[in-house]
């Protein structure tokens, strides 16, 4: 059973916007982790909120958009920087 931190979340949250993970992995990582995780007490509901939210981002109705993916990482302690580099 893996632990989940508010790390273990940010990290993950950043690897789907740097597109180093696919949302259907990001979803199945969620459901995974809704079943069978172990949420840190010290953020238990921020955390089961936030993963439960990611969950279901891959239904059409429910989504998920930068704003949300930016309060997340905001709720759970980082900010978020742009850096755009030409290629």
């Amino acid at each position: 059973m893996q632990l989940v931190t508010s790390r273990v979340v940010a990290e993950k949250l950043t690897s789907y916007l740097c597109h180093e993970l696919e949302i259907a992995e990001l979803v199945g990582w969620a459901e995974n982790i809704m079943m069978d995780g172990d949420f840190e007490e010290d953020n238990y509901e921020i955390l089961r909120d936030i993963v439960g939210r990611l969950g279901v981002a891959d239904v059409k109705t429910f989504g998920i958009t930068w704003e949300e993916c930016e309060r997340f990482l905001n709720q759970l302690g980082y900010s978020v920087k742009i850096q755009v580099c030409q290629n």
